[in-house]
């Protein structure tokens, strides 16, 4: 049987019409639902926006006049078209609706607590490239900091660890947080790559060697699978680790306006320099820094910007750790009489070469220093490419986090149109500048000028309206305020109701069994609505209606998706201002945890209205 969408609404006065794929007898003649096909809209604009953040000492610099800014690309100053400063809100009194919605059971709003915030902010915690201790002490301090968040913020958690995890998606509820934080999800794990006692075992093999005369052909090949082990994990790494933050920034493309990227990673190295203890010094060396810049271009284009924090916090030198058992350091020694073991007697008998190990930990220190110069780099060229930041050295995880939040919420949005108006594909270069001041300024360094017809191999595919405030976890959309009442058809207060026969749902045919029929039961605010009077002396509107369920790990198990021409009696419409736009939606979901997303679009001004939530489907 062919699947059937249905929507109901649900008359104030107690009428209804059913909507199944076909146009039906309305029992009640004041509202008249008639189904059509849903309109496509495509914009292509040329405005390039450009967020920027300006501080002083660190703290965020407000109500500069926009005359004092200058935006230049590739040199040649641009005619700014737009301008906007952004400036977190002070939480005031919550939203009666909001607060009324929460107590009630199963009802769910898009309704804001708080006032909304100007940016959102993604944890991504790095368990790939962070050492164990690092993550317990990480997930540690950010419990401190859900204490004391500001109010309204919102907050998505990551995690990655063999691939890239959504813990929470956005919400200002600190509970919410808390508890995700808390989960086995958000748990600390051993990095499935990152090795620090395995590579620590082969080294003291091969000083073993060394110690009991091995030649010095053996050690200098074990020495070589050491190196070349090591850039082969580290291989993974980068690769794993991009392909992650190029995952997000194809998530959060759909997400509107601002958003921070709080990385919390212990080691991301831009290159590998020559190793000139091995025999082929230079099959090491790697140089990342191409892909690196790829993907800080694509989070930029997705208007993410990134602040590393070195989630190992102020480090000291293996010198200054007496835990700290120094590394294998292979050197040769020239002796007149035969060594033990591996010796090689000179062709004139009268010397001896042999390899010994004398570890030194001045070499560790060097090392050490080498390699977190390089690390830290390639954090603060992400950081520098998106407009971000850095936080390295430093045990105030807490602290960092609550800095780069308020200051990436705290920002002033320049665009305009490119004066040189061929795209070729080719990556432009921008410049910020601020008459009559030193402070500092942090703002994407550039873009690719891919055609919009013709995007290139690095465009981010844009997202139309309904798609992007369907995406799961993404933070509510406000722009049409809704209660969304969800419910298994079990449930004893729906017992009376007439429900659909047959499966529902565009994908209700390939659901797991068994499933469970949801119902959700929306009260929408007319007022986000543009409604037009009619000839008939009420009032129309073109409204799409989304219905979305994942499952548990974020996959997209079924959807319902729906354009309508609403036409409402004067009577009708002045009850629906009064209290709400009442429409049921039915979904059905295969048994087990899930979530249901339920979207309003207005198709006539452009706005859209989401909400969210983790269901139980049994």
């Amino acid at each position: 049987m062919a699947a059937r969408c249905v929507i109901v609404l649900l008359l104030i006065a107690g009428g209804a019409s059913t909507m199944t794929g076909q146009a039906v007898q309305n029992t009640a003649p004041a509202m008249a639902v008639t189904p059509q096909d849903t309109p496509v809209l495509e914009a292509h604009a040329t405005m390039v926006l450009v967020d920027v953040v300006v501080t002083e000492h660190d703290k965020a610099i407000h109500a500069i006049d926009p005359h004092r800014f200058h935006i230049f690309e590739d040199g040649r100053e641009q005619v700014v078209s737009s301008f906007d400063e952004h400036v977190p809100k002070l939480a005031g009194t919550a939203a009666n609706a909001a607060q009324s919605a929460r107590t009630e059971p199963n009802v769910y709003t898009n309704i804001p607590d708080a006032p909304p915030s100007t940016a959102v902010n993604v944890l991504l915690l790095d368990g790939l490239n962070t050492p164990l201790t690092n993550q317990v002490q990480v997930r540690q301090q950010m419990l401190r900091y859900l204490t004391k968040i500001e109010p309204g913020t919102q907050l998505a958690i990551f995690t990655l660890a063999s691939r890239l995890r959504m813990v929470q998606g956005f919400t200002a509820n600190v509970g919410e947080l808390t508890h995700a934080m808390q989960s086995g999800k958000a748990t600390p794990q051993s990095s499935v790559i990152l090795d620090p006692a395995g590579d620590q075992a082969i080294d003291s093999f091969i000083g073993g060697m060394a110690s009991v005369g091995a030649s010095s052909t053996a050690l200098s090949a074990m020495q070589q699978f050491q190196a070349d082990l090591i850039s082969y994990q580290t291989d993974l790494r980068v690769k794993m680790t991009l392909e992650a933050m190029q995952q997000l920034a194809r998530y959060l493309s759909a997400v509107p306006g601002r958003k921070n990227l709080i990385w919390f990673s212990g080691s991301f190295p831009i290159n590998i320099a020559p190793d000139p203890g091995v025999q082929s010094s230079f099959d090491p060396m790697r140089d990342y820094t191409e892909e690196v810049q790829e993907t800080s271009r694509m989070l930029a284009a997705a208007r993410v910007a990134v602040y590393p924090v070195d989630a190992r916090g102020l480090m000291t030198l293996p010198s200054g750790d007496a835990s700290h058992t120094p590394s294998t350091n292979i050197s040769s020694v020239t002796s007149g009489s035969p060594s033990v073991g591996g010796g090689r007697r000179s062709r004139s008998g009268g010397s001896t070469t042999s390899s010994v190990n004398r570890p030194s930990v001045g070499n560790d220190d060097a090392k050490f220093l080498q390699q977190t110069q390089a690390e830290q780099a390639s954090m603060r060229e992400i950081a520098e490419d998106t407009g971000g930041k850095a936080y390295m050295n430093t045990n105030g995880l807490k602290e960092a986090v609550a800095n780069a939040v308020e200051n990436g919420s705290s920002y002033y949005t320049i665009g305009y149109v490119p004066l040189k108006k061929d795209f070729h594909g080719e990556f432009r270069k921008i410049q910020v500048r601020l008459d009559g001041s030193d402070y500092k300024l942090e703002f994407r360094t550039g873009y690719y000028t891919d055609s919009p017809g013709k995007p290139g191999p690095r465009a981010i595919e844009q997202t139309s309206l309904i798609n992007a405030v369907a995406v799961h976890g993404a933070p509510p959309d406000t722009g049409i305020l809704f209660k969304a009442r969800m419910l298994p058809a079990t449930d004893l207060s729906l017992k009376d109701a007439k429900l659909a026969a047959g499966p529902v749902g565009e994908m209700s045919a390939h659901l797991k069994q068994p499933t469970v029929r949801y119902v959700v039961d929306l009260a929408i605010d007319p007022r986000g609505i543009v409604f037009t009077p009619n000839e008939k002396g009420g009032q129309e509107a073109k409204i799409e209606l989304l219905l979305v369920g994942y499952n548990s790990e974020g996959g997209r198990v079924n959807y319902l998706d729906r354009g309508f021409s609403l036409s409402l009696a004067e009577d009708r419409y002045r009850q629906a201002l009064a209290h709400g736009l009442p429409i049921r939606m039915e979904l059905d979901m295969p048994a087990g945890p899930g979530f249901l997303r339920a979207a309003v679009h207005d198709l006539t001004a452009g706005r859209a209205g989401s909400v969210e939530a983790a269901i139980q489907a049994k």
